[in-house]
């Protein structure tokens, strides 16, 4: 964006993502490829089985639109930060859980995270991101979701993730979730049948009257499709069991008012009643988005980051305390498909860069620190300025490592083809 633009209200953010987030497109719509069934506004695709409790489940909180990891977890330690931001800096003596080596503190406004932070259960991996700079929202979230780099095949890693690790039997599409109002995640993309809806309202069959203790709707469906071979047949009788399966985490207690409110409060809400409804679940996507902060990113008092990183805060710490004793087996990433320039802009933001940084949350997590490439030092800023922060970690080797931590027996090279061996950052027990 060109610094001496004065943005209009509709300037927020670039044009690119701007017009992802108004696509229009059926609230709860699946990227799968093969058959799917609308659900009144969900859809699953088709094999299913009765599911199985999982042992490990693992959330996936995407931050779209290129959260800028500098003001999340930030560098005081090394002056260019200063040096590079001087209106939108956040003053080091306003910063939380700093680091014994002097160099990163936590944003003010994620202070609800504090009591996961200082118990161990939270870390940060600064400078990961994709190996090579990509700045177009929806190819470089294209690529980041599919995390196998050359690749047309257009299959997500959580489905490879799903089908190197079943639940059971398999097959259910309940095994990953998708909790999205708009377009799918390409991360659950591919060949293993799972699951995507707005929002737990949405998982029922249309026209099926609850109070209808003969289940007609069902029972007519059932005859209509079930010595139907076809994919349509397929996917029906799928919907038909998906639908059943999920009832316990329909009736969990919604707990969403204590969240604050917000759509992403609202979609980990349900999160933790699939969760709690322990209906064999392994993998959900929720997201958080308005993190193009080209304009008005701001500073302690006033902008865009201080809300998004209050809301992102407030809803990751409600949704551990949601979870009771389930919380033991929950592990919780944050990921976006960029980070920000080192040098704000003529308008109190940043436009598109490279580094980033991610959040891991919950079981396994050996937290309270923020972490590094072991092989390889911070990049100073001050080289930096007209420029990004340099990406020093595959962001693939740190859902590596969570996935070799928490899945057992669910290959590393599998999940993320031609990673091959890979280094671990040493933030999973």
């Amino acid at each position: 964006m060109d610094p001496m633009t004065s943005p209009g209200p509709d300037d927020a953010c670039c044009p690119e993502f701007a017009a992802m987030s108004r696509r229009g497109v059926l609230r709860g719509a699946l990227a799968l490829g093969g058959a799917t069934f609308m659900v009144g506004s969900a859809t699953v695709s088709a094999s299913a089985s009765s599911p199985t409790s999982a042992a490990s489940v693992l959330v996936v909180l995407s931050l779209r639109g290129g959260a800028d990891g500098l003001s999340l977890v930030v560098p005081y330690g090394d002056a260019g930060y200063y040096q590079a931001r001087p209106t939108i800096a956040v003053p080091q003596d306003q910063l939380l859980a700093g680091t014994t080596d002097g160099m990163f503190g936590l944003h003010p406004k994620l202070a609800p995270l504090s009591d996961l932070w200082t118990s161990g259960k939270l870390a940060a991996i600064h400078a990961t991101g994709l190996t090579t700079a990509n700045r177009s929202h929806f190819s470089a979230m294209e690529e980041v979701e599919e995390a196998h780099p050359g690749s047309i095949a257009r299959v997500g890693w959580l489905n490879r993730l799903v089908g190197a690790h079943p639940v059971g039997s398999g097959g259910s599409p309940l095994q990953g979730v998708g909790i999205v109002n708009g377009t799918p995640p390409t991360e659950l993309s591919g060949p293993v049948p799972l699951m995507t809806v707005g929002s737990l309202d949405d998982a029922s069959i249309a026209g099926d009257d609850p109070n209808d203790t003969a289940h007609m709707r069902r029972r007519s469906l059932h005859t209509l499709w079930d010595h139907d071979h076809s994919a349509m047949g397929t996917a029906v009788r799928a919907t038909l069991e998906a639908t059943l399966d999920i009832t316990p985490a329909v009736d969990a207690t919604d707990n969403s008012t204590s969240y604050g409110g917000s759509e992403l409060g609202n979609a980990l809400a349900a999160a933790a009643r699939i969760i709690r409804g322990d209906v064999g679940t392994e993998v959900i996507t929720v997201d958080q988005g308005a993190w193009d902060m080209h304009v008005n990113l701001g500073d302690l008092g006033t902008g865009d980051m201080i809300h998004n990183a209050d809301d992102l805060a407030t809803s990751i710490a409600a949704f551990f305390g949601d979870l009771g004793t389930f919380a033991d087996k929950v592990t919780l990433v944050t990921i976006s498909e960029f980070g920000r320039r080192v040098l704000e802009n003529g308008n109190r933001g940043l436009d598109h860069g490279w580094g980033n940084v991610m959040f891991v949350a919950g079981a396994g997590v050996k937290g309270g620190q923020v972490y590094l490439n072991p092989t390889q030092p911070w990049n100073d800023l001050s080289a930096h300025l007209e420029s990004d922060l340099v990406v020093t970690t595959d962001y693939r080797h740190v859902l590596a490592e969570i996935v070799a931590s928490r899945f057992a027996g669910a290959a590393t090279s599998t999940v993320f083809p031609g990673l091959g061996a890979y280094t671990p950052v040493g933030f999973m027990a």
